[in-house]
């Protein structure tokens, strides 16, 4: 088979292009594919894996900053422990549950690594002064997805009204029509709103 005219002259690489374009001599087409296939499974399973065994509250609360400042907060929140016995989880709270979004969620916060090895928030006071502008990327990604992560659990049409009271009836009916994120009104149910956090938005009636 003639060679590639990009690959004259490049050694290596010319070899290697014939290798993937010639014919094997040694293995069928079909043994090729079976191959493949396998291989592309063990590729996806080790990729769900790893996706899956960071979406653990052990993973998360295993570095020093979310054991020491961060899970102190969320056990004292209803979403740790409750009437219900039922437990929001790390992930739950911070990852959406579609493909699409978690997977763009979690190489989003890969940065994390960088800062975590950089020491950037392992000191309360270095947490405390970043706990603002952490909030904010938090809630921006929340904005963003329109709470999907609050909607792993909660969606208005689940909403018992006539179980609600007063304002907070009236917010969810309206916020349910105008297709708001629960995001907008629900800052700091699981974290200690940081020092400048915006107020908590009110709706009202004909709000675009």
């Amino acid at each position: 088979m003639a060679e590639h005219p990009s690959m004259k002259g490049r050694g290596g690489l010319s070899r290697l292009w014939r290798f993937v374009v010639t014919p094997s001599a040694y293995y069928s087409l079909g043994a090729i594919l079976l191959y493949g296939f396998a291989l592309g499974v063990v590729f996806w399973g080790g990729f769900h894996w790893a996706i899956e065994l960071s979406n653990t509250e052990t993973f998360c609360v295993s570095c020093h900053e979310h054991s020491s400042f961060t899970l102190p907060e969320v056990q004292k929140s209803a979403h740790y422990s409750n009437i219900a016995g039922a437990r929001a989880q790390c992930f739950d709270c911070h990852v959406p549950r579609d493909w699409l979004h978690k997977v763009a969620t979690k190489i989003s916060v890969t940065r994390e690594l960088f800062h975590h090895m950089a020491g950037t928030i392992d000191t309360r006071e270095k947490y405390e002064a970043k706990r603002l502008s952490m909030a904010l990327d938090v809630w921006r990604r929340m904005r963003e997805s329109n709470s999907l992560e609050c909607r792993n659990c909660h969606d208005y049409s689940y909403m018992s009204m006539k179980q609600q009271e007063g304002l907070a009836a009236r917010q969810h009916q309206l916020a349910s029509s105008q297709g708001v994120g629960c995001i907008e009104c629900h800052m700091g149910v699981a974290h200690r709103l940081p020092v400048g956090a915006p107020e908590r938005r009110l709706l009202s009636e004909g709000q675009q």
